[in-house]
This record gives C-alpha cells, sequence and structure tokens, in this order.
C-alpha cells in the first residue's frame, strides 16, 4: 500500500503536515491495491462518508482556475473529496446543499466579476438567494492593486456568503499579482480546517474526481527562453496603428499551447528610459542599492515596473512635491480625475515633479512593482505554426510632456527583441476554445488585434477538417492600411473554410460603421445560426466595443426571435450557461 508523497516544498507548515500525515496514514485501512497496481478506494459507502470539497472558480484569464485546480491536487492527496467547477455552472437550488466550499475567484477589469461568475453572482446577490447557514466556506480573491478595485469580485462574494448565513472556515485572502505562494499557503492553512467539516448525508454524490492538474515547466517564474524569429508590419503605411505579426521558435521545449490560450512575455524596459531616470535620481548605473540582487539599472530594466506608476509611487510623490492639482485629485478622491492626469505618464514624468536628485535610488526603487509578464491571446493553432507560435500585436507609441513614450512590452517586441531570447510561456484559457463538435457553426467578432485567436480558430478547423460554418467580423479604420491578414483572409472565404466575412472599416465613409453594425445588418441570418447551435465569440476592447456587442446581440435576439427585452437576456443568459457566448477581451 502505498501513501501519497507530500514533497519538502509543499504548503503545509509543521502542524499541518503532521495532521496530514496522520491523515494519510489512516487510508492504509480504506485503500486497496487494484489488479492493475492502482490504488482505489475499497468501497462506495466510505467515499461517501463525507460530504466533497466543492471548489468553484471565476475567471477570466485561467489563473483563478489553475489555483483551483491546484487546491483541488492538495485535496486529493489529503484524502478529501474535491469537486471542482465554475460558478456559473452551479445553479442556487444546489448551492445551498453544499457544506464545504471554497471559492477561488478573480476581478476583471475595474472591479467587475469575471464572465464565467456573473449570472452566478446575479443569482446570489438576489433578494431570493437561499439561506447558507448550513454552509462553510473561504474566499481565496485575485486581483491587481494597481487598480482600483482591487479583489473586488471576491470581496463581494465573500460578505454575500456571510449575510446569507454561511460560515467563514478561513478569512479571506486577498492576493495581488504575485499570487503563488501566498494563494498556495492560505490553501495549506484551510485544508484542514475543511477536513473537519462534518459533512451531511443528504447532499447529492460527488461527480468523477477530476485528474491532477498538469503543469508545464515553463511559468510567470520560469518561462521559456525562445528566439523571436518572425517580426513583420502587418498595418499599412498611412494607418494610425503599427500592428505586427510575430513568431517565436519553441524548439525543443515541449511548451504546447491550444487555440484560444494567451501567451505571456515577459518584458525588458527600454534602455532609454532607464537612462533617464537613473539620470534624475543622479544614480549610478552600477551602484548597489540594498535589498536587490543586481545592479542598479539591471533591476530597472528588467525587474521593475518602471512606466505604470504604482499607487504608492503616486502618493509619495504627492507627498513630496506639493504638487496642487494632484493633491487636489487625491484629496477628494476623484477616480476619473485621477486616471485623466495620469493619462500617459510614466514614473519619469512624475519624477520630473521634483527637484532633480531629490529620491534616493532605494527609496524610488522602494515604491516600484515587480515587472509583470504581458498577456496576449495567441493568433496560432498548433495545428498549423510548425512548431512555433504566433501573436498580433498592434505597437503603443505615443508623444507626451514634450517625449516620446512607448508600450513596455510591445515596443520591446518591435523595435529590440527580434533574433534575441524573450522569455515566454503559455497561460491556458479552457474557456475560450473552438467547440469539440466540428459541426457546429461558429461566429467570431474581432476588429482590429482582436482578430488574433480567431485566425486561429480557422487555422484550427482547417487542420480537424471541421464541417461547421465560419462567420467572421472584423474591422477597424481604413481597409487600405488596417485590414490585417488580408490575403488570409480572402483565401480562407475563397477555400469555403471562411463562410462570411462581414468588414467594418469605420473611417472609409462618412458615417462611422462597427462591427456591431454589421451585425445588426445580418440580425436574422445571426439570429439563425444561434437557432442552429452555433457559438458566438467575442475578442478586442472590453471598455467599448465589447459592450456595444454585447447589446446589438441582445437586440438582434429580441427583434428577430420576437422577444422582449428580458425574454432576450433570458436568452442570451442561457448562451453563456452553454458555454456558447465566450469572450476574451482586454
Amino acid at each position: 500500500m502505498k501513501v501519497p508523497y507530500i514533497p519538502a516544498d509543499a504548503p503545509f507548515n509543521g502542524d499541518q503536515r503532521a495532521w496530514l500525515s496522520g491523515f494519510l496514514a489512516g487510508l492504509h485501512s480504506r485503500l486497496a491495491m487494484d489488479d492493475d497496481g492502482s490504488n482505489a478506494v475499497a468501497t462506495a459507502p466510505q467515499q461517501q462518508a463525507s460530504s466533497p470539497l466543492h471548489i468553484l472558480y471565476g475567471t477570466q484569464t485561467g489563473n483563478a482556475e489553475g489555483v483551483a485546480m491546484d487546491a483541488a491536487a492538495a485535496a486529493r492527496a489529503a484524502g478529501m473529496q474535491p469537486v471542482v467547477e465554475a460558478l456559473d455552472d452551479i445553479d442556487m437550488a444546489r448551492f445551498a446543499t453544499m457544506k464545504r466550499v471554497i471559492v477561488v475567484v478573480s476581478t476583471y477589469g475595474e472591479g467587475e466579476m469575471p464572465d464565467n461568475a456573473q449570472l452566478f453572482w446575479e443569482a446570489l446577490s438576489a433578494d431570493s438567494a437561499p439561506r447558507l447557514e448550513a454552509m462553510n466556506f473561504g474566499v481565496l480573491a485575485l486581483g491587481d492593486t494597481g487598480y482600483d478595485g482591487f479583489c473586488q469580485a471576491g470581496k463581494l462574494i465573500d460578505t454575500r456568503l456571510e449575510q446569507l448565513g454561511a460560515q467563514r472556515m478561513a478569512n479571506r485572502l486577498d492576493c495581488d499579482v504575485d499570487y503563488e505562494d501566498a494563494a498556495s499557503a492560505w490553501v495549506g492553512e484551510t485544508l484542514p480546517v475543511a477536513a473537519a467539516v462534518e459533512g451531511g448525508a443528504a447532499e447529492p454524490a460527488a461527480p468523477t474526481a477530476l485528474p491532477a492538474r498538469e503543469k508545464s515547466q515553463w511559468n510567470r517564474k520560469s518561462p521559456y527562453p525562445s528566439t523571436l524569429a518572425v517580426n513583420r508590419l502587418l498595418s499599412g503605411a498611412r494607418s494610425a496603428k503599427e500592428i505586427r505579426h510575430f513568431e517565436f521558435d519553441l524548439g525543443n521545449s515541449g511548451l504546447t499551447y491550444e487555440a484560444g490560450d494567451a501567451l505571456g512575455v515577459m518584458p525588458v524596459n527600454n534602455p532609454a528610459l532607464v537612462s533617464a531616470i537613473l539620470e534624475r535620481l543622479g544614480a549610478d548605473a552600477e551602484a548597489a542599492v540594498s535589498g536587490l540582487a543586481r545592479p542598479l539599472s539591471q533591476e530597472l530594466t528588467t525587474g521593475f515596473e518602471i512606466s505604470t506608476p504604482s499607487r504608492e509611487f503616486i502618493a509619495e510623490i504627492e507627498r513630496r512635491a506639493g504638487h496642487e492639482e494632484l493633491s487636489h485629485i487625491l484629496r477628494h478622491g476623484d477616480k476619473e480625475a485621477l486616471e485623466s492626469w495620469l493619462w500617459g505618464k510614466d514614473s519619469l514624468d512624475l519624477l520630473q515633479l521634483l527637484p532633480e536628485r531629490a529620491m534616493s535610488a532605494a527609496d524610488f526603487v522602494g515604491l516600484l512593482k515587480p515587472l509583470q509578464h504581458r498577456a496576449y491571446s495567441i493568433s496560432s493553432s498548433p495545428l498549423a505554426a510548425d512548431g512555433r507560435v504566433h501573436l498580433t500585436i498592434a505597437s503603443v507609441r505615443y508623444t507626451t510632456n514634450g517625449r516620446e513614450h512607448g508600450g513596455v512590452c510591445s515596443t520591446y517586441l518591435a523595435d529590440r527583441a527580434e533574433g534575441d531570447i524573450a522569455g515566454i510561456f503559455v497561460s491556458q484559457n479552457k474557456a475560450f476554445r473552438v467547440p469539440s463538435d466540428d459541426a457546429t457553426p461558429v461566429i467570431m467578432v474581432g476588429p482590429g488585434t482582436g482578430i488574433a485567436p480567431f485566425r486561429a480558430f480557422l487555422q484550427e478547423r482547417r487542420a480537424r477538417g471541421a464541417t461547421g460554418r465560419n462567420w467572421l467580423f472584423f474591422g477597424d479604420q481604413h481597409r487600405a492600411d488596417d485590414f490585417i491578414y488580408e490575403e488570409e483572409l480572402a483565401a480562407m472565404s475563397n477555400a469555403g473554410l471562411l463562410t462570411r466575412l462581414d468588414l467594418a472599416f469605420s473611417r472609409d465613409q462618412q458615417e462611422k460603421i462597427y462591427v456591431q453594425t454589421r451585425m445588426r445588418e445580418n440580425g436574422k441570418a445571426l439570429y439563425a445560426w444561434l437557432e442552429e447551435g452555433g457559438h458566438f465569440y467575442v475578442c478586442g476592447d472590453a471598455t467599448r466595443m465589447a459592450r456595444d456587442v454585447d447589446q446589438a446581440l441582445h437586440d438582434i435576439i429580441a427583434v428577430h426571435g420576437g422577444h422582449s427585452a428580458d425574454a432576450a437576456s433570458a436568452y442570451v443568459n442561457e448562451l453563456k450557461r452553454q458555454k456558447r457566448y465566450v469572450r476574451d477581451v482586454y
């Protein structure tokens, strides 16, 4: 009989490890060896002796799902019965029967619920939500302190569960972008408490246990050093944008991805900005700063965010500078005014509010956040990319305060990385996938660089020989200079792979035309595709485009389906529940 091995670096302290050792030792009396040599639980009644541990997640990019799967693996190793599900897969009647619940939820945008938690939250926050006195819960929230709504989704769910009578197994943990260690420790502290909660016999039987999560050796903390093999300009000379096609060589990394996933790229700060900051601080590039392992210039180049000022840095600049406008904005807590004032400003712009050499290098780096990867929707299918992974990225460039500024990662890739080694890793997005049924119709809305995952979808369906129809809505400003991948899309149309291609170039006529305009014009056909089981996908700007597309979808369903506004909303919600309306928005 084998007892599951707990590695030395598992997220448990001494007391928790002792508890687990006793718990696992007790499995000797309950485990039997199958004929094929694998371990199995001896009897079904023993499996149902305690209620399952429900681990529910809400995620936009896959991070919360990954944490949930890791928590489930730790729970299984402790002899528990974890059941992992997305929040939107849970209805309130079933939720009310759960005795032990861990919620792992990220926050999307400025304090919003992620897409696959919105329906759950609407039901949970409704007056009709059931009482939950029999539930024991813990909430693990993921977020980014760079946003006002830091971990707001987790805070809302945590508070609402308490209001409905549920009892906490652990205090909520709010994690910043470096969440792995903190999340792992919280799980290790919470599992023994969850194991001690007495289950209820009336609870429904648990679904089949999920397999352990397979992890790549390449991740945010250990990215794969890939060669940037291709850097090609896609947009025309007169375009207001600079959109580029990149290809990274995967070599013998063993790194795998699927159409719909995102690629994390570790950026390198602009050396010119680093030099300008050093000059402003009056610091030497090779200076050693207490607490830093490398010379100052290296840390500012690859260690810290120096383009986007942190909240702590902004507050300290205001305290030292006595800047009347900034002080007024912060004093009144005017979020919109602060965003407007900060627009286009980096850390150097704020440093210039102080006299030269007014801040020490140690004080400066102490107010910075670690440099984070940038995630981009992958624009290739592994079935067609021949050992490479493709990205489609708009280079961000602008001039403000008399100085040229640029996107941290987009200009690094465009200007300085070609032929060099860049750190990459894959972020799975299991919710954003080509339908498993190759006969399913697919509708894709992806203006600008939002076309990226749909190029991958089309390559995937072609390689799989899918028979389902494909409809793409694409647009930008001008057809002559902004129709990226035009030749590829034309070839796909001519070959019959792309059944319909509707284009919306907003500035080629007096009246602006957008993708949602084309959707409304073709509303009858679009509704028919949905009625035939079609999947509806959206990728691109979350603040305006995605909302306008969502409203157009509601309107189309109401008009062409003969539904009231409420019935159209119910129709859209059902599409979401069926995973037939999914978004990759940013």
